[in-house]
C-alpha cells in the first residue's frame, strides 16, 4: 500500500481501492484510538467519520485527563485506578498535549469553623486518590490555609472559606489529542482516515460475514470499503449500528474571562443543584466552568446550552464567590453528550458508571461508554475482540505479535518536551510566547509550522490580538489535518470558539480566506463559509437569554 496521508483525495482513493482488515466507524477519541491500536499491531485499517474528527463529544469535554475524584464516592475504585494509570501513560506518550494542573478544593464553613466530618471525608478521598495512582504524577495532595486558598481563587467568599486542599490532575486539548492519535495511526502505521464520510451500510457476504462498508462523502461520492470486520465507535450513535442501549447525558460548560474569576489554577466548587460539584478551569485568558450531567432526549447532532444549564452553573458560582455573575458575563458555551451505557436501575445519569462496554455481533464490534482519559484501554479491548475474530472470518493466522496491544508506551506523533521544542524554536528567532504556544500544541511538529511562517512572514501573524493562534495554523490545518470548514479550524484545530466566541466570529472571514486559498474556494464560497460559521457559533449562546456574543470584549 502507499504511504499514509491525511490528504483527503488520496485517502478516499485508497478506501475505494485497498482491502482492509477492519473499518473503524467514528472519528472521536475512541475511534481514533482503535485505529491506532489496530494499525500498530499490523492490521490494515480504514477510519471514516461522518462529520469532522472530534466534532462530537471528543471536542466538548471538560478537557481533563484525570481519574475522576467524584467516582470514588460512587465506589468506582477500579475505574479511578485504571484512569490514573492511563493518565500517567498519556503524560509520557503525549507530553506536548497533557499538562499537569493543580486543583484547589476550598472548604467552606460558618463562623470560621470547619465541618469536621466533611474535612475528613475530603481528606480521605484525596488520600485514596493518591493511593489509586494520583501520586504517580509526582506530587501528593496537601492542606491549604484560608489565605492560600484565597490567593489562588481571590473571588471566593472570604467570610465562608476556612481552608482547603490542593491536588493534581492533567489538562489537555481534547480535539488536538484526537488529531494527534489519528495522525500517528495514518503517518506512522499506514492507516487511512477521512472525515465527512458517512457509513451507510455494513455489507455481508452469502455466509453473513462482513465484507464491506458502504459509505458516502459529503460531496455525494459513494464508496465501498472492503473489510473483514467493523469497529463501531460512534458514541451516542452506537445503537444505529450495534445492539446496545445508550443513555445520552448532556454536559455543558460556560466560558468567562479569566480575570473575572481571578483564578490561577483549577478549582472544584460545590453546586447547590443535585449535590454535584463543578470544575473551574483556566484556558489561556479565559476560564470555563462545568459540567452539568443531565438526561438528554433532543437531537444527537446538535446539543446546546439552555437557560436551565446556565442557571445551574451560574448559581454554583454565585453561591461560592462574591461575584454576581450573570448570562451577560458568558463569553462562550459548549454542550456535549456522553454515551453512557443504559442502566434502567439508575435514576440519574450522574450515577451511571463511566466504565466502557465492548460487544461483538456478526463481525461488528461496538465499543461505548468510558471517558476521554481511558480511550486507549477502550480501544485496546475493542481491537482484542477483532484480532480474535479475524481468524474465524478469513482463516488467516494472526501471529502472536498482533495479539497484544502496543499502545501502552507508544508515543504519539510530535511527542517531545515542550520546553526543548520551545528552546529550539527560539534559537531560530521565534518570539518566546509564539514558540511556547506552538510547542505546547504541536510538539516536535512545531518546526514545520514555523517554516511556513519563514516562507511567508504574513503567516507568522496572529489571527487576532488576544488569542494565541497564528495564520500559519489555518494553512497547516488544511494541508496536514484535513480541515474542510471554518468551524473545523476555529472549533477543533484551534480552541478559538471555546476561548472567546465573539473573537472567533470576528476572524471568520480571514480564516475563510486562508482556507479558501488552500482548498480552491471562490470568493463567494469564502463568504458563505464565514457566514455559516458565524451562524453556527451564535447559536451557542442563543439559549441564554441575556448573552450576546457580538458584544463581548476580547479583553477586560
Amino acid at each position: 500500500m502507499s504511504a499514509g496521508t491525511l490528504r483527503r483525495p488520496e485517502a478516499l482513493a485508497r478506501m475505494s481501492e485497498d482491502h482492509f482488515d477492519v473499518c473503524v466507524i467514528g472519528g472521536g477519541i475512541t475511534g481514533a484510538g482503535a485505529a491506532l491500536d489496530a494499525a500498530s499491531r499490523g492490521l490494515r485499517v480504514a477510519l471514516v467519520e461522518r462529520y469532522d474528527f472530534a466534532e462530537g463529544t471528543s471536542s466538548r469535554s471538560s478537557k481533563l485527563v484525570h481519574g475522576g475524584l467524584r467516582y470514588l464516592r460512587q465506589g468506582e475504585i477500579r475505574l479511578v485506578a485504571s484512569a490514573l494509570i492511563e493518565r500517567q501513560r498519556l503524560r509520557g506518550n503525549a507530553p506536548h498535549l497533557v499538562k499537569d494542573l493543580p486543583f484547589v478544593i476550598p472548604l467552606f464553613g460558618h463562623g470560621g469553623k470547619l465541618r469536621r466530618g466533611l474535612t475528613r471525608a475530603i481528606g480521605g478521598a484525596l488520600w485514596a486518590y493518591d493511593l489509586c495512582g494520583g501520586a504517580l504524577i509526582g506530587k501528593l495532595h496537601r492542606r491549604l490555609s484560608k489565605e492560600q486558598v484565597l490567593a489562588a481563587f481571590p473571588t471566593l467568599k472570604p467570610d465562608q472559606v476556612v481552608g482547603g486542599y490542593q491536588y493534581y490532575d492533567c489538562q489537555t486539548d481534547d480535539a488536538r489529542l484526537v488529531l494527534s492519535v489519528i495522525r500517528t495511526a495514518v503517518l506512522e502505521y499506514d492507516a487511512v482516515a477521512a472525515n465527512r464520510v458517512s457509513a451507510t451500510k455494513v455489507v455481508r457476504d452469502s455466509h453473513g460475514r462482513v465484507s464491506a462498508v458502504r459509505a458516502q462523502t459529503a460531496e455525494g461520492e459513494r464508496l465501498e470499503i472492503s473489510c473483514r470486520a467493523v469497529i463501531n465507535a460512534t458514541g451516542v450513535w452506537a445503537a444505529d449500528l450495534g445492539d446496545i442501549g445508550i443513555r445520552p447525558a448532556k454536559g455543558v460548560h460556560l466560558a468567562f474571562h479569566r480575570s473575572l474569576l481571578g483564578i490561577d489554577r483549577g478549582s472544584i466548587l460545590p453546586s447547590p443543584v443535585r449535590g454535584r460539584s463543578i470544575f473551574v478551569i483556566p484556558l489561556g485568558e479565559a476560564c470555563y466552568v462545568g459540567t452539568t450531567d443531565t438526561d438528554y432526549s433532543g437531537s444527537l447532532d446538535d446539543p446546546r446550552c439552555n437557560a436551565d444549564d446556565a442557571a445551574e452553573l451560574l448559581g454554583a458560582l454565585r453561591s461560592a464567590t462574591s461575584l454576581e455573575v450573570s448570562e451577560a458575563d458568558v463569553i462562550g458555551a459548549w454542550a456535549g453528550l456522553r454515551p453512557l451505557v443504559a442502566d434502567t436501575a439508575s435514576a440519574r445519569t450522574a450515577d451511571l458508571s463511566r466504565r466502557h462496554h465492548v460487544a461483538e455481533s456478526d463481525g461488528v464490534v461496538t465499543v461505548t461508554g468510558g471517558k476521554l482519559t481511558t480511550y486507549r484501554q477502550m480501544a485496546a479491548d475493542a481491537v482484542d475482540v477483532v484480532v480474535k475474530l479475524l481468524p474465524r472470518i478469513d482463516h488467516r493466522k494472526i501471529n502472536h505479535r498482533r495479539r497484544r496491544s502496543k499502545t501502552k508506551r507508544l508515543r504519539l506523533r510530535g511527542a517531545a518536551s515542550p520546553q526543548e521544542i520551545q528552546d529550539s524554536l527560539e534559537s531560530k528567532g521565534l518570539p518566546a510566547v509564539t514558540a511556547r504556544h506552538l510547542a505546547e500544541r504541536y510538539g516536535a511538529e512545531a518546526g514545520e509550522l514555523a517554516d511556513l511562517a519563514v516562507d511567508d512572514p504574513t503567516l507568522g501573524r496572529l489571527l487576532t490580538e488576544g488569542l494565541p493562534y497564528l495564520r500559519a495554523e489555518v494553512v497547516w490545518a488544511a494541508r496536514a489535518e484535513m480541515a474542510r470548514t471554518v468551524d473545523d479550524v476555529l472549533s477543533r484545530r484551534t480552541q478559538a470558539r471555546h476561548r472567546h466566541l465573539a473573537a472567533s466570529m470576528a476572524i471568520a472571514e480571514e480564516v475563510a480566506a486562508l482556507l479558501g486559498r488552500e482548498l480552491g474556494w471562490s470568493p463567494a464560497e469564502q463568504q458563505a463559509g464565514a457566514a455559516a460559521y458565524r451562524e453556527l457559533a451564535a447559536a451557542d449562546l442563543a439559549g441564554i437569554s441575556s448573552a450576546d456574543p457580538t458584544k463581548q470584549p476580547l479583553n477586560t
